[in-house]
């Protein structure tokens, strides 16, 4: 897909979890860092029921873009929901669920936070 076209996808996506009050909306360019995607959107939901309506709003979006969804993974009741539109994954999460995943550390390159007990390793 052009870069002209990945814009407008972008664009289509974020503006549509906008619309419909997603919270924590991050875009994250992945497109130096792996050859699955240009870029992931992760976005979280207030409920079940709010996570349910991100991922089918933004899917309606896309597809009234003229843009396909490849594949849709989980449900609103497993607390992470992925859309595979090509060229750029959305990641929707309840905000538990993503704060156990932490996706965005492990895109952006953050380290852990140094008093974060999972991390903790004793050194001899």
């Amino acid at each position: 897909m052009a870069s002209a076209q990945i814009e407008l996808l972008k664009e289509t996506v974020v503006k549509s979890l906008e619309d419909i009050k997603a919270q924590d909306i991050v875009v994250i360019d992945v497109s130096e860092k792996t050859n699955i995607a240009d870029y992931m959107i992760i976005a979280s939901g207030t409920s079940t029921r709010h996570l349910r309506a991100l991922v089918d709003n933004a899917a309606v979006d896309v597809k009234k873009a003229g843009f396909e969804v490849a594949a849709k993974e989980g449900t609103a009741a497993d607390d992470w929901v992925l859309i595979d539109l090509g060229d750029i994954i959305l990641h929707a999460f309840m905000p538990e669920a993503r704060t156990l995943y932490n996706l965005e550390s492990l895109w952006m390159g953050a380290r852990p936070s140094d008093d974060d007990p999972m991390y903790d390793i004793e050194e001899d």
